[in-house]
């Protein structure tokens, strides 16, 4: 993945960064995802920064909880969670606007 992260769930909001890395299916049984990301930020106080997250996804779970492992920058030691929602998703294309709140601490 190498999708826009912007301030709100809105498309026209503004571009803070990237949300880059994969996903891979990672249960028989239910839809949960092994992800592998990275919030990369390219703007303001955070630019050249980065926020790592690896951890299961139940999508079809409303809020899911995913642990953060690292960071870069800023965000070097981060320890904390992001809590992802799906606020929506087209079934014909495959496309999804995803909220993730964070939850982070870093020195």
């Amino acid at each position: 993945m190498d999708d826009a992260l912007t301030e709100r769930s809105e498309i026209s909001s503004k571009l803070v960064g990237r949300a880059q890395g994969i996903y891979a299916m990672a249960a028989q049984e239910g839809v949960a995802l092994l992800m592998v990301m990275n919030l990369a930020f390219t703007e303001g106080t955070y630019n050249g920064s980065s926020i790592s997250v690896l951890g299961r996804n139940l999508v079809l779970n409303d809020v899911r909880e995913m642990p953060i492992v690292g960071g870069s920058g800023v965000f070097r030691f981060a320890r904390g969670y992001a809590l992802a929602h799906t606020v929506w998703f087209d079934y014909n294309t495959g496309d999804a606007t995803v909220e993730y709140n964070v939850y982070v601490s870093h020195y």
